[in-house]
């Protein structure tokens, strides 16, 4: 037999085992829908956290990752010295650069977002300082931050500093700790997956074990009883997967409203992102490659107890 015709012969046993191992999933459709919803949830948690995962780091994109202090100088600064400490507050190491924000300024500001015109003309005088915005040039050690804010406090007409690099060190250290537990939830519900296929497989074998010594009987080999039930675990994985992506793409429909308000409110034009096609591709084939695992294992471990008596 030529190469041709030995692969379109490998090609059509393949083809028949995945048509029959469907036909086996048809003709019990209670409790493959059920196989089908448990596998597609497992996948989906992971999927969603990791989802979550990327939205907070999209939402908080508009930051440049770059520490920002806020140096308030005192009230009673003139214009001139509040020029000439903005000048000496960029001339110093470890800045980058710097935005003066006048008191006039801040008060519009304040004005065209608090909403409070007539409480604040009541006022004899305007109560807001100049603020330096100061950019760092770059996530600094503790010791250099410090460094850099004391020098910044021994300038004249320095009233307070705040520094922005805290709470940015803060949310990146919650999001790594986000990922790695994402990892270990995703690790353990892959082997739920494995289990569920496994064990699903399992007692598929167990209820066609005469027609499997039968084969086995009249020539069948190992490798052709296999193939169905392989092909079983990648139908389950599959069909868990597209049950995943459905799941993740309505509840992304559902929050996008109510976060897009949410987004509004603090003036950001963030908007949830779904999973996308390179998302649900992942979901298929993960899931695809976990139901071959699962039925590999199951096959591997039962199948070779049953001989013909």
């Amino acid at each position: 037999m030529s190469a041709r015709g030995a692969m379109r012969m490998w090609l059509g046993q393949h083809a028949r085992a995945a048509i029959s191992a469907l036909g086996q999933l048809r003709r019990k459709p209670g409790g493959s829908l059920m196989t089908t919803a448990a596998i597609g949830i497992a996948l989906a948690l992971p999927a969603a956290f990791l989802l979550i995962m990327d939205n907070i780091e999209s939402a908080m994109s508009g930051w440049d990752g770059t520490p920002r202090a806020s140096v308030f100088l005192a009230l009673d600064t003139p214009p001139d010295r509040q020029a000439a400490t903005a000048e000496r507050i960029a001339a110093l190491d470890g800045i980058r650069e710097v935005t003066l924000i006048t008191p006039a300024e801040a008060l519009a500001e304040f004005q065209a977002t608090a909403g409070m015109d007539e409480t604040l003309a009541l006022l004899d005088a305007n109560p807001l300082p100049a603020v330096v915005e100061a950019r760092l040039a770059g996530r600094l050690e503790a010791a250099d931050t410090e460094r850099l804010m004391d020098r910044l406090q021994a300038l004249p007409h320095v009233e307070e500093i705040r520094l922005d690099q805290t709470w940015m060190q803060r949310l990146d250290a919650l999001l790594e700790l986000g990922n790695r537990t994402i990892a270990i939830i995703a690790l353990l519900l892959g082997l739920t997956v494995i289990l569920v296929i496994g064990n699903t497989i399992r007692l598929d074998i167990e209820n066609r074990r005469s027609e499997i010594e039968i084969t086995k009987l009249i020539g069948g080999t190992d490798a052709f009883v296999r193939r169905p039930f392989l092909y079983t675990g990648v139908w389950y994985g599959l069909a868990g997967g597209v049950v995943s992506g459905v799941i993740l793409v309505v509840g992304i429909l559902a929050v996008s409203a109510p976060a897009t308000r949410l987004a509004a409110l603090y003036q950001s034009a963030f908007q949830p992102a779904g999973p996308g096609v390179s998302g649900i591709l992942t979901l298929l084939v993960t899931g695809l490659l976990l139901g071959l695992l699962g039925a590999w294992l199951a096959v591997g471990r039962h199948l070779v107890t049953i001989e013909p008596q």
